[in-house]
């Protein structure tokens, strides 16, 4: 398929193929959709295996924080970048700054954060170049590391869901099937915990299961995740995972969980509605990391962070209301919901031409 012919089908506003040589960058960042603000959306860093897997990657990833930003009622557009590399061994001061440069050149339009293969020491280099970046270190009037803000609005929507199917929100009452013990998931394990929650754990990274163990979890196999008899399955790593294959081994009541992407096909979420599994859409439950580092345009406090991550649980109470209202599954539901604001918003305004954001309390040093 041709470029123009691909960002035509999915909508995208802008694409930019990004190149120097003497830095050995090669990145592209995809613009989705600015009609609510500017676009934000993460960095990330992969060894992809060739330019159009780096290509479908960024454009769908850009595409989901459009709905990510309008499902959340943020006033932010979707966009997102990729490194074409391995985050073990390409990284440079040199690779970061000439991508800021890059970013910084489209004038606000774009405002990147830290994604997959990408830590804090990266976003410093960035820092140096633009201040069109979010989740720097807080030294810097940053939020640093959204994980335990993404961890905190995931339990909200998993509050939701328990009180659409079960009428309550006691937490510890019921049990959890987390996938994936990582940043954001060992963060949920921890709240399950303190809850009170039965909780069930598995992890590619040994260590990391032994962590999540500490806190009082159960291990159990990478397959056998899917099997566990628990209420809630949670997953926190990989996308795809609520397939054909694994949706009939289900004995969960509902999926609610911060990993993105979770419906391998729309098929996959017709299927949980059929089997009365409640599904709380991934990009509504996870959007605490997003909605934590929004608030750095207005000067950034764990309480303001806190107290809209909360409103996760609301959004997604709307979702499963749209849903029983309109008669669709909660993954349609999530959509209609961000695209009528998209819309109602859309009439109001042009899209948002790249007025430059001002951060309170926030100073870098420029590069020369």
């Amino acid at each position: 398929m041709e470029i123009f012919e691909t960002i035509g089908s999915t909508q995208h506003e802008q694409v930019v193929f990004c190149n120097n040589n003497d830095a050995g960058l090669r990145a592209i960042i995809a613009i989705h959709n600015t009609t609510l603000g500017p676009a934000l959306g993460g960095l990330r860093m992969w060894p992809y295996g060739s330019e159009q897997e780096a290509l479908d990657d960024v454009l769908r990833l850009s595409r989901g924080m459009t709905y990510k930003a309008a499902v959340s009622g943020l006033n932010l557009g979707g966009g997102k970048s990729v490194i074409i590399g391995d985050p073990r061994k390409d990284k440079s001061e040199a690779l970061f700054r000439a991508l800021g440069r890059f970013i910084d050149s489209l004038n606000g339009r774009y405002i990147t954060a830290e994604d997959v293969g990408i830590d804090v020491n990266d976003m410093e280099f960035l820092f140096q170049e633009t201040n069109n970046v979010v989740g720097v270190h807080q030294v810097h009037g940053g939020s640093g590391d959204p994980s335990p803000y993404t961890a905190y609005g995931t339990l909200q929507g998993i509050k939701a869901a328990l009180q659409w199917k079960f009428g309550d929100q006691e937490v510890g009452k019921y049990s959890f099937a987390v996938q994936g013990a990582g940043h954001v998931g060992l963060h949920l394990i921890k709240l399950l915990r303190e809850e009170g929650s039965k909780v069930f754990v598995s992890d590619f990274n040994s260590e990391a299961v032994a962590e999540a163990v500490e806190t009082g979890a159960e291990a159990v196999g990478l397959e056998d995740i899917y099997d566990v008899d628990a209420d809630v399955f949670s997953p926190c790593a990989l996308g795809a995972v609520v397939n054909a294959e694994t949706i009939p081994r289900f004995k969960f009541k509902i999926v609610a969980g911060a990993a993105n992407n979770q419906l391998a096909t729309e098929e996959s979420g017709d299927e949980l509605a059929a089997r009365d599994i409640l599904y709380a859409p991934d990009y509504a439950v996870n959007a605490g990391g997003l909605m934590n580092v929004s608030i750095e345009f207005e000067g950034w406090n764990k309480e303001r962070a806190m107290r809209m991550t909360r409103t996760i649980y609301y959004n997604v109470s709307k979702i499963f209301s749209i849903a029983e209202r309109d008669e669709i599954p909660s993954y349609k539901a999530a959509d209609r919901m961000a695209e009528e604001r998209i819309d109602i918003i859309g009439r109001l305004k042009l899209p948002h031409m790249g007025k430059p954001h001002r951060f309170p309390g926030r100073e870098r040093t420029h590069a020369c």
